[in-house]
């Protein structure tokens, strides 16, 4: 079995992955959205 640390350590490196996939996924539906309205993209 884990310690709390090591398992503490594995949700934080999860979390800041997972935010940066976010990141990823809300700037890529921003440009989409300013591609349907024909608007360039900043």
């Amino acid at each position: 079995m884990q310690s709390q640390e090591q398992r503490i350590k594995e949700l934080v490196r999860e979390n800041r992955e997972l935010k940066q996939a976010n990141e990823i996924i809300r700037k890529a539906a921003g440009i989409e959205a300013q591609a349907e309205t024909g608007r360039p993209p900043k």
